[in-house]
């Protein structure tokens, strides 16, 4: 799907607008990582990481893993669009495709980024959801590469949390954020029941992720 040449100016715009207010933002927050040398010991092996977490936590990730080069699946509709230009000017890469649009053509692509040396992410609910479904695509491309799934989360002292699909979650100034990087998940191939393990594993590890990100805010509050 072609975005029209007024749609492509919105993007621009707010991309150009909004990505100021973020980098403001963030710089309030009291950032808490816990696992970040999960991803420094892939990216040393040889190995660039697959990033995998739920959309509803897209601005705490887009800010912690800024300027790594990281390339990220990103819709071709509107929506995905304006978010890829934003995320463009944190120094991410993007690849469009969702699993609804131009998915495998996306995953060939991450796959070709990889094999380059480029750690890639996927919302794994995106981009329209169900909210906190995980879809198929980080496994398959752990299968094809043998590169980690490396999933996380985060939680917040403080947020806004938007009446959207996904309630994404927007910390608020001088808050906390606790993001925790779960331990790399392998996949044995691409194969029906390789990929079945690995999806369940993957869900597993964002569900520890996610309970290690509460308890760190917990331990705060």
């Amino acid at each position: 799907m072609s975005l029209t040449r007024s749609q492509q100016l919105q993007t621009r715009l707010i991309a150009a607008t909004a990505s100021p207010l973020i980098a403001g933002l963030c710089r309030t927050i009291t950032w808490k990582v816990e696992g970040d040398h999960y991803y420094h010991e892939a990216v040393r092996s040889g190995r660039p990481p697959i990033m995998a977490f739920w959309h509803g936590r897209i601005l705490s990730g887009t800010w912690v893993f800024r300027h790594r080069g990281i390339v990220v699946m990103a819709s071709a509709n509107f929506d995905g669009q304006w978010i890829s230009r934003i995320i463009e000017r944190f120094g991410f890469g993007s690849a469009a495709g969702s699993t609804s649009r131009g998915g495998v053509r996306a995953l060939l692509e991450l796959k070709r980024q990889i094999e380059r040396g480029r750690p890639v992410a996927f919302t794994l609910d995106g981009p329209r959801g169900p909210a906190r479904v995980a879809q198929p695509g980080a496994v398959w491309l752990a299968g094809a590469t043998g590169s980690p799934i490396l999933p996380f989360h985060a939680e917040t002292t403080r947020c806004w949390t938007m009446r959207s699909w996904d309630s994404t979650q927007v910390p608020k100034p001088f808050s906390t954020v606790a993001l925790t990087i779960h331990q790399p998940i392998f996949v044995a191939g691409t194969e029906p029941h390789r990929q079945e393990e690995g999806q369940r594993a993957l869900i597993q590890a964002l569900d520890r992720a996610e309970a290690g990100a509460r308890d760190a805010i917990t331990a705060i509050r």
